[in-house]
């Protein structure tokens, strides 16, 4: 599979099948997580990877987030809060996980919809660090179809807006 088909056909999961993500699998998403580019090279990130069914349960207590209990696991991305850029960098290190997760057929879902005081307590998440997103990672128990997306045309603009 090509890089570029890779991007063309990763969808948003939400059902998964019990089915563990083997620490191979899990290290190279990671890894793709960490060589992530940062501004300055600061990396202020931090991941926290929970697998335990039980915080998998509290996570899924959202009220769009009840497929959390269902992934094999979850992945909290948390940024430096005096780092101006960590919000940024941080989004592209999960991206780099949420590609290198479907390039080796692990379906995944970014999560935005948490809050961030309840998160951070319940994953003992220091203060310094802001909450940037959670991904769910796991086998697809479905075939999410494409959404729509804008043409080319209505979004790119060259030289000027």
């Amino acid at each position: 599979m090509s890089f570029l088909d890779v991007i063309l056909g990763r969808r948003s999961v939400r059902r998964y099948k019990s089915k563990k993500v083997p620490k191979k699998v899990l290290k190279n998403i990671l890894e793709a997580g960490r060589l992530a580019p940062s501004a300055m090279n600061a990396q202020p990130w931090h991941f926290i990877v929970v697998t335990n069914p039980k915080i998998k349960h509290e996570l899924s207590q959202g009220r769009w987030n009840k497929f959390l209990e269902e992934a094999a696991l979850v992945i909290v991305g948390c940024g430096e809060e005096k780092d101006s850029w960590s919000i940024i960098d941080v989004a592209i290190a999960l991206e780099n996980m949420v590609l290198a997760a479907e390039a080796q057929g692990v379906g995944s879902c970014w999560i935005g919809d948490f809050k961030e005081e309840e998160l951070k307590k319940l994953l003992s998440i220091p203060d310094h660090l802001k909450v940037i997103a959670l991904i769910s990672f796991g086998y697809s128990a479905e075939e999410p179809s494409p959404h729509n997306k804008k043409s080319l045309e209505e979004i790119i603009h060259y030289d000027r807006f």
